[in-house]
C-alpha cells in the first residue's frame, strides 16, 4: 500500500501539539521547494503537447498550452480554459493554461468532457471515446470569461504499494506511457514510483558485503514483489534474474522522466528495516530479529518470517541513508517525499509510547540523512487494521516522533472507514483523504459514490481540518471506471457533487450519445451497485471465483461454525477482515436487491441497438451481465449445498450441473470482450522474459498470483487462495470449473456411499490439480470472439426470462 508526506517545520515557541493547518501554512515551504524542482515551462508544455498527440492527434493544432505562475490563481494550483482570439483560420481554437503540465492535461480533459462529451478510460475498461468531439475548426466555444478551476487541496495522490504487483507487474514502457497519460488527465500530481527498487537495493546491499546470490532468497518473484518489499515474505516466486533487475531499472527511469516532464512529484520508497538473512551473518552484533508468520501454511522458513533490523541499531540509519542517496544518484534530485511503512501488519514488539517514538524518529533519521528536506509519507492503514494495538497514545507517539511538517499520513480507507474522524485529524498531522475501493484486483462492480462525492468535502471543511490532499489507493486498477472518474474529479471539486446528475452526464460521455434506456439503467446502478453503505470492504467472495473450502455437512462433521466462517470470509490477513455472518453457510457480499440490477441489465440490453460499435458499452454490458450471473451462481451454490444437507442426490445433481453450466456460459460471455481474457495476462508476463527459464518462471508467477497465491501442503490450501481472483475467460473454463466439478463429485460420492464428506480428500485432489495448472503452459486466446450483446441477451433469456 502507500503513504505520503509534505509540510515544512515552522519553529514556534509553543510546546506539545502542533497547531492545526491554516491554508497551506506549514506546507508552503515544501510546496515552493517542490515547485523549484519541476521541469522548465517549455519542457512541461512540450510534454502536454505530446500527451495531446497520443490522445487526440487529429486536434493537435486546435489547442494552445501555456504554463503560468500560481499567482494567476491566488497562489493555488489551477487550470484556465479560454477561447483563442483567432486572427486566421489555422490558429488554435482553445487556450489551456495551467500551473504545471498536469494542470494543463486536467484542463484538456475537463474541456473534452464537459464541452465535447468525450470520455477517457483505461483501455481494459473500454478505452477512450472521442467520437463526440467535433472536427478541428468546429470545437465548442466557451463564454467570454472562460473557466478557472483551482485545486481545493494541493495533492492528488495515486497508487497503492500492492498495485505494483496486482496490476503493473508485467507492464512495459508502452503500457506505462498510457498510464502516466491517464494520471495527468485525471489530475494526479503525487504518484508512487516503486518500479525497479530491487536494483537499487542490490547496489546498496553490495556495499554492505551482501552478494547477489544472498539476495536470491530475499527478493520475491515478479508477481510477489510488493509483499517481499513490505517484509511479509521472502523468496516466494523468485529468484529475480539480473535481466529482470536491469530491465526494471531502465523502465523506472523512463517512468520518472515522464512524470517529471509533466510536472508531477514522484514518491520514492525508503528503508523500513526489512533486510536479507545474510545481513545477520555479516553484522552478527546488529539487532536483527525474525518476524512472525504471515499467512503461510506451515511456517516454511524458505519464505516465512522475514528479518527486521531494529530502528534503534545504528546500522538502520546507515542503510536508510545509503538507499536514499543511491536513488538520488540514479534518478537525480527529483523529490522530497518518501514512502515508508514500518509496521505493515507487523506490530512493534512493545506498545510503550516512548519506544514507538524512538523507533519513528530513527526511521525518519535514516530518510533525512539521505535527503535533508525529506518528508515521510506513511499509510494510516495500521491504525484501522490493528486498532487493538494502536490506541491514541501509540498513534500520537508515532505521528509526533518526527518534526511537525515532516510527515503526511494516507487515510487509506476513508471512503469506508475514515480514521480522520476518530483520531482528532491524526492529532494535527497532515493527511490525505483516500479511496481504497478495490482489493486484490478483483473484478466486481462496486462503489460508494455518495461517500466519494461528499467525503473529501466534509473532511476539508471539518473543524481543525488537517487534510492536504485526496488520493486513490486501490489494490488493483482497470475496473469500475465510473468510480475512478468521480474520485479523480474530487481533486478539483470544492463542493459536493450531485451524483444523479453527474451520472447522467457520465453515461452520455462514456457512450458518446444519449440513450434513454441506458440512462435509466445507470440510475438503477447508482442506487444499488454503486451506493454500498454496509461498511463491508468489497473483496469479491462470489463462489465461482472464491470457492468455499468447507464441509457442508451438519455440525456433527467436526468442523465448527466458527471455523467455517473463518475459512470462507478469509479474515486470515487482518488487512481484509470482513464482517462476520451469523449463518453457518458461506456468505458472499451482496448489498443490493438483485432484482433491481437484473432490471438494469434488461434496460442496458435494450439500448444496445444504438451502441453496437461502442467499446465502452461492450465492456459495461459484459461486466454487468457477469455481475448479475455471478450473484445468481451464488444462489445455485446454496441450492446445491442445501440439497446435499437434505441428502437429496437428484436435487444436488440438478443444481450443481446447472451451476457448472453457468460457469461455462459466463466464460463464453467473458470471451466476447478483449478485456476479460486470461491469455492477455499470461502473454504479458512471458513477453518480458528473455530466455526459456524466465518464461517458465514468469508464467508460474502470473498463474499462481491469480489462483492459489501462496504456499500449500498436500492437504491444506493457501490461506490466501483466490485472494486475487479474476473473472477472466480461460480462467473460469480451465481452473474454476474443474474445481467446482471436483467438489460436487465428492459431495455426490459421499451421498451415494452414505459416508461423511471427505473434505481432506477433496482438498488433496484439488491442490494437486491446482499445482499442475500453475505449472502448465497451455495457451489461451488474446482476442475476443462472439457478439457480446447477442450472448448477453441469450443468457438473460436462459436464466431470467421466466
Amino acid at each position: 500500500m502507500l503513504k505520503l508526506g509534505f509540510v515544512f517545520l515552522i519553529l514556534i515557541l509553543i510546546p506539545s501539539l502542533p497547531v492545526a493547518l491554516s491554508k497551506y501554512g506549514v506546507m508552503e515551504p515544501l510546496l515552493q521547494r517542490l515547485d523549484s524542482k519541476r521541469a522548465a515551462p517549455s519542457v512541461q508544455e512540450a510534454a502536454a503537447v505530446g500527451l495531446l498527440k497520443r490522445l487526440l492527434p487529429t486536434h493537435l493544432s486546435s489547442f494552445e498550452f501555456k504554463i503560468v505562475s500560481k499567482d494567476v490563481c491566488g497562489g493555488d494550483s489551477c487550470f484556465l480554459i479560454n477561447n483563442h482570439k483567432k486572427s486566421s483560420q489555422n490558429e488554435p481554437e482553445i487556450v489551456i493554461r495551467g500551473t504545471t503540465a498536469v494542470e494543463i492535461a486536467s484542463g484538456l480533459h475537463w474541456y473534452l468532457k464537459y464541452w465535447c462529451g468525450a470520455h477517457v478510460s483505461w483501455d481494459k475498461t473500454g478505452g477512450i471515446q472521442t467520437t463526440s468531439v467535433p472536427e478541428p475548426g468546429s470545437l465548442p466555444r466557451l463564454k467570454d470569461e472562460g473557466v478557472k478551476i483551482k485545486r481545493p487541496v494541493p495533492w492528488n495522490y495515486y497508487q497503492n504499494v500492492v498495485t505494483s504487483s496486482y496490476s503493473y507487474v508485467w507492464w512495459d514502457w508502452e503500457r506505462w506511457e498510457k498510464e502516466v497519460d491517464w494520471m495527468a488527465l485525471q489530475g494526479v500530481n503525487l504518484p508512487l514510483a516503486f518500479t525497479g527498487q530491487e536494483t537499487i537495493w542490490q547496489k546498496v546491499f553490495k556495499d554492505f558485503n551482501i552478494t547477489s546470490v544472498d539476495l536470491n532468497n530475499f527478493f520475491g518473484g515478479p508477481a510477489f514483489l510488493a509483499w517481499a518489499r513490505m517484509g511479509n515474505l521472502h523468496g516466494w516466486g523468485g529468484p529475480l534474474s539480473q535481466n529482470w533487475l536491469d530491465q526494471q531499472l531502465v523502465l523506472q527511469k523512463q517512468i520518472i522522466s515522464r512524470m517529471l516532464e509533466l510536472g508531477m512529484t514522484p514518491v520514492l520508497p525508503s528503508f523500513s528495516g526489512n533486510v536479507p538473512a545474510a545481513l545477520k551473518r555479516v553484522f552478527p552484533l546488529a539487532k536483527i530479529t525474525r518476524l512472525g508468520d504471515w499467512n503461510t501454511v506451515d511456517s516454511d522458513p524458505r519464505w516465512c518470517c522475514t528479518y527486521l533490523l531494529d530502528a534503534s541499531d545504528p546500522l538502520f540509519v546507515e542503510i536508510g541513508e545509503a538507499f536514499i542517496r543511491k536513488q538520488i544518484k540514479e534518478y537525480g534530485d527529483v523529490t522530497d517525499i518518501y514512502n515508508c511503512d514500518t509496521f505493515n501488519e507487523n506490530s512493534p514488539p512493545t506498545n510503550d509510547p516512548e519506544y514507538i517514538s524512538t523507533l519513528g524518529a530513527a526511521v525518519y533519521k535514516g530518510i533525512s540523512k539521505g535527503d535533508k528536506d525529506a518528508v515521510w509519507l506513511m499509510q494510516g492503514w495500521l491504525f484501522y487494521s490493528d486498532s487493538s494495538f494502536w490506541k491514541p497514545p501509540q498513534i500520537k507517539a508515532l505521528l509526533h516522533s518526527v518534526p511537525f511538517g515532516k510527515m503526511v499520513v494516507l487515510d487509506l480507507f476513508a471512503d469506508v472507514k475514515p480514521i480522520w474522524k476518530s483520531s482528532s485529524q491524526f492529532y494535527g498531522t497532515p493527511y490525505i483523504w483516500c479511496m481504497l475501493h478495490n482489493f486484490g484486483g478483483n473484478i466486481e462492480m462496486y462503489g460508494t459514490l455518495d461517500a466519494i462525492s461528499s467525503g473529501p468535502v466534509d473532511a476539508r471543511f471539518s473543524a481543525n481540518s488537517t487534510m492536504v490532499g485526496v488520493g486513490m489507493c486501490m489494490e488493483g486498477i482497470e475496473q469500475n471506471p465510473i468510480v475512478y472518474e468521480l474520485m479523480s474529479e474530487m481533486a478539483f471539486r470544492d463542493k459536493k457533487v450531485e451524483v444523479s446528475e453527474w451520472i447522467k452526464s457520465y453515461c452520455n460521455r462514456r457512450y458518446g450519445k444519449v440513450v434513454h434506456e441506458v440512462e435509466a439503467a445507470w440510475e438503477i446502478l447508482y442506487h444499488t451497485i454503486y451506493n454500498c453503505t454496509d461498511g463491508i470492504a468489497d473483496h469479491n467472495h462470489d463462489f465461482i471465483v472464491m470457492f468455499p473450502d468447507w464441509d457442508p455437512s451438519n455440525s456433527e462433521t467436526g468442523v465448527s461454525n466458527n471455523q467455517k466462517k473463518i475459512n470462507l470470509l478469509r479474515p486470515v490477513n487482518t488487512r481484509y477482515l470482513l464482517q462476520e455472518t451469523p449463518s453457518d453457510k458461506p456468505q458472499a457480499h451482496l448489498w443490493y436487491p438483485s432484482d433491481d440490477v437484473i432490471k438494469a441489465l434488461q434496460l442496458f440490453q435494450a439500448g444496445g441497438k444504438n451502441l453496437s460499435t461502442s467499446l465502452t458499452y461492450r465492456y459495461d454490458l459484459v461486466d454487468l451481465t457477469r455481475q448479475v450471473l455471478s450473484k445468481f451462481a451464488n444462489q445455485l451454490y446454496y441450492k446445491a449445498v442445501t440439497s446435499f444437507q437434505k441428502k437429496n442426490i437428484e436435487a444436488l445433481q440438478f443444481h450443481s450441473n446447472k451451476l457448472l453450466q453457468l460457469i461455462k456460459d459466463i466464460d463464453v460471455l467473458l470471451a466476447s470482450d478483449d478485456n476479460f481474457l486470461l491469455g492477455t495476462w499470461l502473454e504479458s508476463a512471458k513477453k518480458l522474459a528473455v530466455n526459456p527459464s524466465e518464461i517458465k518462471q514468469y508464467e508460474w508467477n502470473a498463474r499462481t498470483q491469480v489462483t492459489m497465491w501462496f504456499d500449500t501442503n498436500d492437504t491444506t490450501q493457501s490461506k490466501l487462495h483466490d485472494y486475487a481472483n479474476k473473472f477472466w475467460s480461460g480462467l473460469l473454463e480451465s481452473y474454476y470449473l474443474p474445481r467446482a466439478s471436483t467438489y460436487f463429485s465428492h459431495l455426490l460420492e459421499s451421498l451415494r456411499q452414505n459416508e461423511k464428506f471427505k473434505l481432506i480428500e477433496w482438498r488433496k485432489q484439488w491442490i494437486s490439480q491446482s499445482n499442475k495448472w500453475q505449472e502448465d503452459n497451455e495457451l489461451y486466446p488474446v482476442k475476443a470472439k462472439g457478439d457480446a450483446l447477442a450472448i448477453s441477451q441469450a443468457l438473460y433469456e436462459k436464466y431470467f426470462a421466466k
